[in-house]
């Protein structure tokens, strides 16, 4: 099962007493690989050595029935790398025409280390201070579901939880929130004592339904505003303890997202390429990992899908009916359920299970394989 699979525990409220470290860098800190020589993000292996040539024949046939296929020309092609009417929901499927190369990522134990660290079995596998290890996941996990609570409606919609930020778009009217009350709205009125929101009879009501679209909206617009300026969401006091956290677990997990990051922004600058997220963890939390990752610049918000309730296969189709029966898809994870997924759809898979997988991704990348 995906390690992603496991449900949360309850909300934990760790006292955070460690001493913290200033930087002068802005919000959106990005810890530095290239200082440690010894790291396994450093050691690129040789192109021969990586598994490179059914994924590159797969995808550079298909590449070329794309171009062959469409009817526009290389110079009228805009960068497009996942832009969509945001009025418009997942439902209506309208291809986006201009993207010739979709990457679908895992996130834990793919681009980030978080449940594995929570767990204590990346300090196993790696030799490392386990409780250290496990602290560091608690502390990260603190601040996860704070910003989710503080600033995503976590506790209003954990229990309706949605694939797609636009899933429940079509239910939003357009009402100008700046000056809505969502605290007093009645949100909640229609629900039983300890009944879940979503419980029979509960969810529906197109008044109720609207005031979930205005949650996800008010969600999207302030995952758009502080994507690139976390530290501006989090404040000053988080900030710094968000840095210092940063800092602390690039150093544990021997630079694992700064390499993750290099394959994701090479992917990111080339024309009609994009990635896409498709993650087990509930939309929300999902939402505040990214951003309290710094990964808020490389996936747009309409990027990011949640399998948590349709499984991975159903995310993969939405998402080609997305971007088109002609584009690429590759899919890069670590558990079983991508590599299903990705079976199913006769789709690339390229599984990560150490920095060296990464290291051998941005090889293939950068080489031009993929």
């Amino acid at each position: 099962m995906n390690k992603e699979n496991e449900d949360y525990p309850p909300h934990k409220r760790f006292k955070i007493d460690r001493p913290l470290v200033s930087y002068d860098d802005d919000s959106d800190y990005w810890p530095d690989s290239d200082g440690d020589s010894d790291s396994p993000s450093t050691m690129l292996p040789s192109i021969n050595d990586t598994p490179l040539s059914p994924i590159k024949n797969e995808i550079h046939a298909a590449s070329r029935r794309c171009r062959e296929n469409s009817g526009e020309s290389t110079a009228s092609r805009s960068r497009g790398r996942g832009r969509r009417n945001t009025s418009s929901s997942p439902a209506q499927h309208v291809p986006e025409p201009t993207t010739e190369r979709v990457f679908i990522w895992d996130l834990d134990e793919t681009i980030i280390i978080f449940h594995s660290l929570l767990t204590g079995t990346y300090a196993t596998k790696y030799n490392k201070d386990t409780q250290q290890i496990v602290q560091l996941g608690f502390r990260m996990e603190e601040m996860i579901f704070s910003l989710a609570d503080t600033h995503f409606f976590f506790n209003d919609v954990e229990d309706c939880d949605q694939e797609h930020i636009d899933a429940v778009a079509a239910d939003d009217n357009g009402q100008d929130l700046s000056a809505y009350n969502f605290a007093s709205d009645g949100f909640h009125a229609g629900a039983a004592p300890n009944a879940g929101l979503c419980a029979p009879g509960v969810r529906g009501g197109v008044d109720w339904m609207r005031k979930l679209a205005f949650r996800y909206r008010k969600i999207k617009d302030t995952y758009n505003n502080y994507r690139n300026s976390v530290g501006g969401l989090l404040g000053p006091a988080k900030r710094e303890q968000w840095l210092q956290l940063r800092a602390e677990l690039e150093q544990g997990t021997d630079n694992w997202l700064t390499l993750a990051c290099k394959c994701l922004n090479m992917i990111n600058s080339r024309e009609n390429c994009v990635n896409v997220l498709v993650t087990t963890t509930q939309l929300v939390p999902a939402l505040a990992k990214v951003l309290l990752f710094g990964l808020g610049g490389v996936f747009p918000i309409e990027n990011i899908y949640s399998a948590t309730k349709t499984g991975k296969e159903t995310c993969f189709e939405k998402i080609k009916q997305r971007f088109g029966e002609r584009c690429t898809y590759v899919v890069i994870g670590d558990g079983q359920d991508e590599e299903a997924a990705a079976k199913a759809k006769n789709y690339p898979f390229w599984r990560i299970s150490g920095h060296s997988d990464i290291a051998a991704l941005y090889n293939a990348l950068d080489m031009g394989f993929l």
